[in-house]
């Protein structure tokens, strides 16, 4: 069962096109965290800039960096829930025409929330970079080749030369131009520059209902069709974390390429585990094998939403090292409480949210799936 790498590609980017996709009223969870340490106050405040602020990933950041007791500006259109931080500095324009609009003011830090395209990188890091500290750059694991070795940040990156630096076609261009947009931010801030490479970003607030598959399926019992084995993986990163650790690094200025990807223990089993435990569920899991699925030709993330299988060609997505980022202070809550959270934040949207298409197999599919493997299987 193949993941695909533009299945891969199309929910790293689905979600961070979220920091630019209208969002329904009401979306904004602040539920605190137990383990992502972002109440107390810093003991040296800092001026940042967010590029964005107020999609998916930046309100996370920005709710992280004022519990700290940082002084935020927000610069974007204005168009995605203008009314959610009405009480913070915004500056309303456009990266691509408008960059003018922060000329002659004095921050100590940026952080580009979203921008895939090189150049805006370039635009930005060339106008700021005599007037702040530090550019953090919000990047992504699909920078990697894809194969079924273990990654980590020495792991070989996409050629620049096989992508589209001046437009997106498409997903298959996405980590590429990422890629460069992180050479971008080296090259002109030398030292630094903060490029984190997140994985699958899930939690409330999550445009791509990749995840939210998930909790869903356990809330309405039953049995639950599991493919695979539970050793295989479920890996992503909860949004209230990344933001957490992006504050952390320019807090203590660390500089540098980090993967920021997770929960400490991101196996399939133990994600099904937790999602059956936020829900309450009395659901039984059933693993069922990867062959028999591909036989019956059901299988990847439009069925099985996030899950690595260890025989895929593309194993090594399942097994992205955090070990740089967790020894500077990348911590991750319970997959239980990402369950939990995300699934009342859902549960609390319009009914006309609710209802849009989500990416996940179908009860009758897979009704039929485990009738046939039970019946081949005993």
């Amino acid at each position: 069962m193949r993941v695909g790498r533009r299945d891969f590609l199309a929910a790293l980017a689905g979600a961070a096109a979220g920091c630019a996709l209208p969002r329904s009223k009401s979306t904004t969870t602040t539920t605190a965290s137990t383990t992502a340490g972002t109440t107390r106050a810093a003991s040296k405040p800092k001026r940042i800039l967010v590029l964005g602020g107020t999609g998916f990933v930046g309100p996370a950041i920005v709710n992280a960096a004022r519990a700290r007791g940082h002084t935020l500006t927000l610069f974007n259109r204005g168009k995605t829930n203008p009314t959610l931080f009405s009480d913070v500095e915004t500056i309303i324009g456009d990266r691509r025409t408008d960059l003018d609009r922060l000329r002659g003011r004095e921050w100590d830090a940026v952080i580009d929330t979203w921008v895939m395209m090189p150049k805006s990188v370039h635009a930005a890091t060339t106008l700021l970079k005599d007037h702040i500290a530090q550019y953090l750059y919000v990047s992504t694991i699909s920078v990697y080749k894809l194969g079924r070795e273990p990654i980590d940040e020495s792991s070989p990156v996409l050629s620049p030369k096989t992508v589209n630096a001046e437009r997106l076609d498409g997903v298959e261009d996405y980590g590429g131009n990422k890629q460069l947009a992180e050479r971008e931010a080296e090259e002109q801030m030398p030292g630094r520059a903060t490029n984190l490479r997140a994985g699958v970003i899930v939690g409330p607030n999550d445009p791509s209902d990749r995840f939210i598959y998930w909790p869903l399926r356990f809330a309405r019992g039953g049995e639950v069709l599991a493919p695979g084995k539970p050793d295989d993986r479920l890996p992503f990163i909860d949004v209230r974390d990344l933001g957490a650790f992006i504050v952390r690094c320019i807090e203590e200025r660390i500089v540098g390429t980090y993967n920021a990807v997770g929960p400490d223990d991101p196996s399939l089993g133990n994600i099904l585990n937790a999602c059956k435990r936020a829900t309450q569920s009395d659901a039984r899991i059933t693993f069922v094998d990867s062959p028999f699925l591909k036989e019956q030709k059901a299988g990847g993330w439009d069925d099985f939403p996030l899950v690595v299988n260890s025989d895929d060609d593309q194993a090594g997505f399942g097994h992205v090292s955090a070990k740089k980022a967790i020894a500077r202070g990348l911590v991750f809550r319970s997959p239980v409480e990402s369950a939990r959270d995300a699934l009342a934040w859902y549960q609390a949207q319009p009914e006309e949210r609710r209802a849009r298409p989500r990416p996940g197999i179908t009860p009758e599919r897979e009704a039929e799936l485990l009738a046939k493997w039970h019946a081949a299987h005993g």
